[in-house]
């Protein structure tokens, strides 16, 4: 049986591979210029602390923060540039596994599932984690300056908009699992109550802990289920006997 598997773990090996290579190339040229990713990074920050609600700074709190805040911008302007090489890698170890009619595919996956990478990314950027930064700097700033860490804002700045760049893959993977034949929307409707709870869970894990980031997490997200229910049932709707039975 591990014979019979040796030659997927090293396809998968190669593959990741690849992936961590571009990474690394990509994040060797963005560390060059970290300076400028970082001033795109604090905007939504300092345009806070420009409002007469919120008085606080970046602050630097050990030594190596600084070098491991340049290396977190760059490992994260990294990943959004790595992120086609990535489907691409992932695409090309799934697909020995189909048909051929299955694999013209190929080309909307990979374009396709950047652009809602990048979308849900931008999506967080300039709507979602504006708002969540100045609600959370709200909170209590009357009593207290806001003197927030630069490693920890990078941090969180990161974990949001990384998050809604992979929540916003969840309809190019609908459309993918039914177009192979694997789910149809009457799949999707089924777990929609089991979806409702993981997407609220995943909320409370990617966001602060406070019900306004959650909400503004998991509001898009449900969105984005029901929109993967409608691309499902136009690319591979149930039988008419399975509805029947619903």
């Amino acid at each position: 049986m591990f014979e019979d598997l040796k030659p997927h773990i090293q396809d998968l090996r190669n593959r990741l591979m690849v992936c961590v290579a571009s990474v690394l190339v990509a994040f060797l040229v963005c560390f060059s210029f970290w300076k400028h990713i970082f001033e795109w990074i604090k905007a939504p920050l300092n345009a806070a602390f420009s409002s007469k609600e919120v008085s606080g700074m970046l602050i630097q709190i050990s030594p190596a923060e600084g070098v491991i805040a340049a290396m977190k911008v760059s490992f994260f302007a990294a990943l959004l540039i790595s992120m086609p090489i990535i489907f691409w890698q992932l695409w090309l170890f799934v697909a020995p596994g189909l048909y051929k009619n299955e694999k013209k595919v190929v080309l909307p996956f990979v374009i396709f599932g950047t652009l809602m990478f990048l979308g849900g990314a931008a999506f967080a950027y300039y709507v979602v984690f504006p708002i969540t930064i100045k609600f959370i700097l709200m909170f209590g700033n009357e009593e207290f300056q806001a003197n927030i860490s630069v490693s920890s804002y990078i941090t969180f700045f990161t974990r949001v908009v990384i998050g809604f760049g992979v929540a916003f893959e969840l309809p190019v993977l609908a459309y993918f699992l039914a177009k192979i034949g694997l789910i149809t929307d009457a799949t999707l409707k089924e777990y929609f109550k089991y979806a409702i709870v993981i997407i609220f869970i995943l909320a409370a894990i990617i966001t602060p802990p406070d019900v306004i980031s959650q909400l503004f997490m998991a509001l898009p997200l449900i969105g984005l289920y029901l929109l993967s229910i409608l691309i499902a049932k136009i690319v591979n709707p149930a039988p008419k006997e399975d509805k029947q039975e619903e």
